[in-house]
C-alpha cells in the first residue's frame, strides 16, 4: 500500500506491457518544489480573485467569478511555470476539471491517509509514471473544505447561495462536504 508523501520523494512501480515490474525514475526535488510553488500561486490567485469578487458583489458574485476565471487562473500559472497545473475533485463543480485514472487513486490514497490520522498540511504525493511510452511528472496535493468555503461547499448551503450555485453550475456535485473533508486537490503533471 502506498502512503502520500510527507516530504521529498516517491519511488514508483508500474506494470509493463508484458506484465513485468518497470522501475520509474524518482520524482526530481526540483520538480515537486515548482509544483508546489506552483498550487501556491494558483491558491493565492483564486482567494484573491474570489475575495475581491465577494468585495464587488457578495457570494452570488463570488460564484460567478470562480465558474469565469478559475480556469482562466490556472492556465495562466500554468504558462508562467511551465506546469500544466489545475483543481481536481471527485465530486466536480465544473465537469472540466473531473479527474482522470492516476488523480482518482490518489484521492482514495490521501483518503485513506487522513482517516489514519496522518497530518493534513504534510500531505502530497509525487511520482513519474509512464503515459504512452514517455515519462511524466504527476503531483498532488489534496485541499480541505475550511469553514469559508463551506459557504458555497458544505452541507448548510442557503438557499440563495444554492440558487446562485444552480444558476451557474447545471451539474454541480461539489456540495455536502463538512469542514476537514477533502474537498479536492491541486494536481500538476509534466512530461520529462
Amino acid at each position: 500500500m502506498k502512503y502520500p508523501i510527507l516530504a521529498g520523494l516517491a519511488s514508483a512501480l508500474i506494470l509493463g506491457a508484458c506484465g513485468s515490474s518497470v522501475e520509474m525514475p524518482e520524482p526530481a526535488y526540483e520538480d515537486i518544489s515548482a509544483a508546489q510553488s506552483a498550487a501556491g500561486m494558483l491558491q493565492e490567485r483564486l482567494q484573491a480573485r474570489l475575495m475581491s469578487a465577494m468585495q464587488e458583489g457578495g457570494i452570488e458574485e463570488a460564484i460567478t467569478a470562480c465558474s469565469e476565471d478559475a480556469l482562466v487562473i490556472s492556465a495562466e500559472v500554468s504558462a508562467e511555470t511551465g506546469l500544466e497545473i489545475g483543481r481536481t475533485s471527485l465530486r466536480v463543480r465544473n465537469p472540466a476539471n473531473a479527474p482522470d485514472a492516476w488523480e482518482t487513486e490518489q484521492f482514495a490514497v490521501f483518503e485513506e491517509a487522513r482517516a489514519s490520522g496522518v497530518n493534513q498540511m504534510a500531505m502530497q504525493y509525487s511520482e513519474v509514471v509512464d503515459e504512452e511510452g514517455s515519462h511524466v511528472f504527476r503531483w498532488m496535493k489534496p485541499i480541505f473544505l475550511g469553514d469559508f468555503c463551506a459557504t458555497c461547499h458544505g452541507t448548510d448551503i442557503s438557499p440563495e447561495v444554492q440558487a446562485a450555485i444552480d444558476a451557474v453550475y447545471a451539474d454541480d456535485q461539489a456540495t455536502g462536504f463538512e469542514v476537514g473533508d477533502i474537498r479536492g486537490a491541486f494536481t500538476v503533471r509534466r512530461p520529462l
